[in-house]
């Protein structure tokens, strides 16, 4: 098995602590999902947040997703000006027998087009 870095982003509704908790649920399942991960070959998470959000950890909810004994780490994105408001992003370390060409990102709720504007920047 080899190490890969899953990719995942999701824009939640409001800096709410049931939004954030639910969007960042959903966007860990189904990380792991589209990519056949289990929870115990997950070697660590890195889960940043726009400025905006502040009312829990994300790193909070992926623990209550599965993610109980796996280091997990929040921290704020940079705050560049016009960038999409209420993300959070997700970047797990993992290991799998996927090719790194084969590992699927996940962008959820208005995130798509997060991962081609990245790419440019």
């Amino acid at each position: 098995m080899a190490v890969r870095a899953v990719r995942g982003a999701t824009q939640v509704t409001e800096d709410a602590r049931d939004p954030i908790m639910e969007a960042v649920g959903e966007l860990v399942t189904q990380m792991l999902g589209a990519n056949d991960i289990d929870p115990a070959d997950v070697i660590s998470m890195i889960l940043t947040s726009t400025p905006d959000l502040v009312s829990c950890y994300p790193a909070t909810a992926a623990r209550l997703a599965g993610m109980e004994d796996v280091p997990l780490l929040s921290a704020t994105e940079v705050a560049v000006p016009g960038s999409m408001p209420r993300v959070v992003r997700v970047m797990a370390h993992v290991e799998s027998r996927l090719a790194r060409s084969d590992v699927q990102h996940v962008y959820l709720r208005g995130t798509e087009g997060l991962r081609q504007a990245t790419a440019n920047d």
